[in-house]
C-alpha cells in the first residue's frame, strides 16, 4: 500500500505546515479549507495559506519551488477528490461534530487512508458511527509543529486499525516526510504533550513557589539536564502563552481532577494571575509582543528584557551565575538535583515529579520506556528522555534521595532496585519492561547508527579530533568529534589516515558523525593564536596541508562519500565540495562564511565552486558569470537553509542526494558509497579554465566600494572581498591564458596569509571567539 498522493484537510497553521513538508517529500498535495463566499475565489483560504509559505519564517517550504506540488480546493468542491487519493490528512479545527461530518462524507467518496491530526480527541470518537471498513483505514498521526523542523509524529491505532494501514503510514511518515515515528496509546496528550505539558506546568508554578526567578530557573532546568537551552520559559515562549490555558482547560477536560498534572491545582488556579495578564496585553510569547522574555527597541538599541513573576515588571537580563546549574560540571544532574538552594529544590521538584510521572503511566501512554524516551527527544528537544535520565541518576540513587525527602516512588521504578531501565548496547541493547521483562531495543528497520557501531567495537583509529570506525559492508566511516566538529590538525591527520587504511581491508569512505552539526568550519582560534605569534610559515604550511588533504580525498582511488546533517560550514563545506558524491540530510545547511571572520575560503572552497559554475551546461558565454556568481555567495556568507537550497547554489550537485529522515542517512551513504564502489574509477583534474584577470577584480571591487557608500558593507569588507575577487578573477592572468586547480588553491593560500597579516582580520577572529557573534569592522 505505497502512498504517492496526499491531500490536507485544514489549511491553518497545522494543516498548511503538513502539506508543505509532503510537498518538501515531493509529492503532490491537495490542500482544502472552507470554501470563501461570493465575489472572492472559493478556494482563497487555501491559496492564502499557501502564499503565506513562500515569506513566512522559519521557512515551511525546503525550497520555494515545492509550493508548485500544493494545490488549493475547498472542501465543498474538492472533498471528493481528496478521498482519491492514497492518503487523507484531517487537520480542522478540534470540533468532533466537524470532523465527524467530514469523515462520513469521505467515507461515501473513495478509499483513501484517512488520519487525523487530533492531540484531544479520542480515537474511538472520532470514527463513532463509521463502518468497520472505514475504522480499518483511520489512524492518528499527531504531527508536531513547525512540521518541517519537528521530527517527532506520534502514531494512534485504534483497535479496527488494519495492520497495512498503519504500516503504510509509519513507512511515508518515517522514510519519506524524515519524522521519528513513535507508536502511542490513545489517551490524553499521547505521550510527548502528557509528559510535557506535566514537566513545563510543574516548572513554572514550582518557580512561582520556591520564589526562583526566571533566569535561574531556565539555567537549572535546561542545560544541566541535556534539555535545549530555552529551558521551560523559554520553550513556553516559543509555543506561545496563550496556547498554555488551552492545552490546561483540554487536560482537565479528559484527566481525572486527582491526575498528578494538575498538581492539587484548581482550575481557577492552572493560569498564574501574572501570566493570565500577559496573556490580556498581547504578551504570548515570541509570536506576539514577547513573553516571559522579551526584546525592547524602543531606545533605538535592542536590550533583552526577562520578566520579574513577583511584580510582573521587565528587566534587563541578567545571566546570574547559578550555584545549583553550575554543580552540574563536576556532579552532573545528581549534583543539580541534591543542591541545597530553591534552585536546586526547583530541579528536583520539576525532574523527579516528572521522571515518577512518566513511569507512572508506562503502559498507559506507551508499551516501552524508549517509546517515551523518543518521543521527548523528538518532540521537545530533550537530550534524553525521562528513562534514559533516571539510569543516568542511578535508580539506586533515585529511590534512596526519594526516601530521603520521604516522597513516594512510582511502582515501575521501584521495581527497577538494583538494576537500570536500559543494559547492554548496539545489538544487545534491552529495555526493562512495565512487567519486568527485559525486551530487546530496537531501531526501526533500515537504520544504521554510528553510536550502535560504536558502543560494539573499538575504532580503527581514534586521536582527540576524529576517529575512524567499521560501519559494514567495507565502509569505513570518518567521524569528527572536535568541540562543534572544528576541523583542526588532528582531524586532518585522521582523514590523511583515513586515506591509508581504506585501501588495505575496505572499499570506500563515509564522512559523517552524529552530532548536531557537521561541522561548523575550521578552528579559528589556532589560527588566532598562530597570526599572535606572527607564525606566517605556520599558517601557510597549514593550510597547505589542509588543500593537500582535500585533495586527496577528491583523487582517492575509491569513492568518499559525505553524509552531512546540520551546519556545515566553511572548512565542513570544503570537505563535502571535495566528496565524489555527498548523501545530505535535508536539513543541511552549508556555505563558505569565511568573510565573516576576516578570511577567504582556503582549502579549495573558492576553486571548487567556481569549477562548478564555470561547468554549468546553461552557462552563458565566458567566465564572467560563474565568477560573479561565486563572489556573490562568498561575500555575502550566503548559506543554503536547506539541502535543496544547497542543490541551487551548486554547493551540492545533481550527482548527491538528499535522505528526509535524519536517522537513515548514514545507511544510505553506505549503499551509495558501495555502489560506487563496485566499478569506481577515480576523477581526472579538470581542464584549466580562462579567467579575466585584472578587469573583472576592478569590477568586483567597484561593486563593493557601492556597497560600502550605501552603509550595506565596511571598510574591512572591502579587504576582504578585494582578496575574494583577486582569487575568483584568475590572479596575476588575463582572459587569453588558462588556470588550473593548483593555481587557485595557491591563490586561496597567498590571500587568507596575507588577510591573517591584517588587524582587521584579528579583530574578527577574537571577536568570533568571545562572542561568537561576526565583527562589522
Amino acid at each position: 500500500m505505497a502512498i504517492e498522493s496526499v491531500a490536507v484537510l485544514g489549511a491553518g497553521v497545522m494543516g498548511a505546515g503538513i502539506a508543505a513538508q509532503i510537498a518538501n517529500a515531493g509529492v503532490d498535495v491537495l490542500l482544502l479549507d472552507v470554501p470563501q463566499g461570493s465575489g472572492e475565489s472559493r478556494n482563497a483560504r487555501a491559496e492564502a495559506a499557501i502564499a503565506r509559505m513562500v515569506r513566512t519564517e522559519p521557512k515551511p517550504l525546503m525550497h520555494r519551488r515545492n509550493a508548485r506540488r500544493i494545490k488549493a480546493g475547498n472542501l465543498e468542491d474538492d472533498l471528493a477528490a481528496a478521498a482519491q487519493r492514497d492518503w487523507v490528512v484531517e487537520a480542522v479545527v478540534e470540533r468532533l461534530d466537524v470532523k465527524q461530518a467530514l469523515y462520513a462524507r469521505l467515507e461515501e467518496s473513495g478509499h483513501a487512508l484517512v488520519s487525523s491530526n487530533t492531540s484531544t480527541i479520542p480515537l474511538s470518537a472520532l470514527t463513532h458511527g463509521r463502518s468497520s471498513e472505514f475504522k480499518s483505514r483511520f489512524a492518528i498521526t499527531h504531527f508536531f509543529n513547525p512540521p518541517r523542523y519537528m521530527r517527532l509524529m506520534e502514531l494512534v491505532r485504534g483497535a479496527e486499525t488494519a495492520p497495512e494501514t498503519a504500516t503504510a503510514l509509519q513507512l511515508f511518515c518515517d522514510q519519506r516526510l524524515g519524522k521519528g515515528v513513535v507508536d502511542c496509546k490513545d489517551t490524553p496528550g499521547f505521550i510527548a504533550n502528557r509528559i510535557g505539558t506535566y514537566w513545563l506546568q510543574s516548572a513554572m508554578s514550582g518557580a512561582m513557589q520556591l520564589g526562583v526567578d526566571i533566569e535561574s530557573a531556565d539555567a537549572v532546568l535546561g542545560r544541566p539536564f541535556g534539555i535545549p537551552k530555552t529551558g521551560v520559559f523559554g520553550l513556553i515562549d516559543l509555543v506561545g502563552l496563550d496556547l498554555m490555558p488551552q492545552i490546561n482547560a483540554s487536560m482537565r477536560a479528559l484527566l481525572p481532577a486527582d491526575d498528578p498534572m494538575f498538581g492539587g491545582r484548581t482550575a481557577d488556579e492552572d493560569v498564574p494571575p501574572v501570566v493570565a495578564r500577559l496573556i490580556e496585553d498581547g504578551f504570548t510569547g515570541r509570536k506576539g509582543k514577547g513573553g516571559f522574555y522579551r526584546l525592547d527597541r524602543s531606545d533605538g538599541e535592542r536590550r533583552r528584557l526577562v520578566l520579574d513573576l513577583n511584580s510582573g515588571a521587565y528587566g534587563d537580563i541578567r545571566r546570574p551565575r547559578v550555584p545549583a546549574a553550575a554543580a552540574a560540571r563536576k556532579g552532573g544532574p545528581q549534583a543539580v538535583m541534591a543542591h541545597d538552594s530553591p534552585a536546586g529544590e526547583l530541579a528536583w521538584r520539576v525532574m523527579s515529579g516528572t521522571i515518577n510521572y512518566a513511569a507512572s503511566l508506562l503502559g498507559q501512554i506507551a508499551d516501552t520506556p524508549g517509546a517515551v524516551d523518543r518521543a521527548m527527544q523528538l518532540g521537545y528537544g530533550w537530550g534524553e528522555g525521562p528513562f534514559a535520565l533516571l539510569d543516568r541518576l542511578g535508580v539506586d540513587w533515585f529511590i534512596a534521595e526519594s526516601a530521603r525527602r520521604q516522597q513516594t516512588v512510582a511502582e515501575y521504578i521501584q521495581s527497577l532496585a538494583g538494576t537500570s531501565v536500559y543494559a547492554g548496547a548496539g545489538a544487545c541493547a534491552t529495555e526493562t519492561l512495565p512487567d519486568g521483562v527485559k525486551a530487546p531495543r530496537k531501531r526501526p528497520a533500515g537504520v544504521v547508527a554510528l553510536s550502535d557501531i560504536k558502543a560494539g567495537s573499538k575504532p580503527v583509529g581514534r586521536n582527540g579530533s576524529a576517529s575512524l570506525w567499521d560501519v559494514g559492508e567495507g565502509v569505513l566511516c570518518a567521524e569528527f568529534h572536535s568541540k562543534m566538529n572544528a576541523i583542526e590538525p588532528g582531524t586532518l591527520a585522521m582523514l590523511q589516515r583515513a586515506l591509508q587504511e581504506v585501501p588495505k581491508q575496505f572499499q570506500a569512505l563515509v564522512i559523517h558523525n552524529e552530532a548536531d552539526n557537521f561541522s561548523v568550519g575550521a578552528n579559528v582560534g589556532l589560527l588566532l593564536f598562530a597570526a599572535n605569534m606572527a607564525a606566517w610559515q605556520q599558517i601557510d604550511a597549514s593550510i597547505a596541508g589542509g588543500q593537500q588533504t582535500y585533495r586527496a580525498l577528491k583523487y582517492a582511488p575509491f569513492p568518499v562519500v559525505g553524509a552531512p546533517s546540520g551546519m556545515a560550514l566553511g572548512g565542513g563545506c570544503e570537505v563535502l565540495l571535495h566528496c565524489d558524491a555527498v548523501q545530505a540530510h535535508a536539513e543541511t545547511y552549508m556555505g563558505l562564511v569565511e568573510v565573516g571572520v576576516g578570511i577567504v575560503p582556503g582549502w579549495g572552497g573558492c576553486k571548487e565552486l567556481l569549477l562548478r559554475w564555470y561547468q554549468e551546461p546553461r552557462r552563458p558565454q565566458g567566465p564572467m558569470p560563474a565568477v560573479s556568481k561565486v563572489f556573490e555567495f562568498i561575500s555575502t556568507a550566503k548559506v543554503a537553509t536547506s539541502a535543496a537550497e544547497a542543490m541551487e547554489m551548486k554547493l551540492l550537485l545533481p550527482r548527491d542526494a538528499i535522505t528526509m529522515n535524519r536517522e537513515r542517512v548514514l545507511a544510505d551513504a553506505r549503499s551509495r558509497a558501495v555502489a560506487l564502489a563496485e566499478n569506481y574509477t577515480p576523477p581526472t583534474e579538470p581542464d584549466p579554465i580562462p579567467l579575466p584577470g585584472e578587469t573583472a577584480r576592478v569590477a568586483l571591487q567597484l561593486a563593493v566600494d557601492g556597497f560600502v557608500k550605501l552603509g550595506r558593507a565596511t571598510a574591512h569588507d572591502q579587504v576582504v572581498a578585494a582578496e575574494l575577487a583577486h582569487i575568483l578573477s584568475g590572479g596575476p592572468t588575463d582572459i587569453t591564458a588558462t588556470v588550473t586547480e593548483q593555481d587557485i588553491y595557491d591563490l586561496e593560500r597567498e590571500a587568507l596569509v596575507r588577510l591573517a597579516r591584517t588587524g582587521g582580520t584579528l579583530a574578527r577572529l577574537e571577536h568570533m571567539l568571545e562572542t561568537g557573534k561576526p565583527l562589522r569592522n
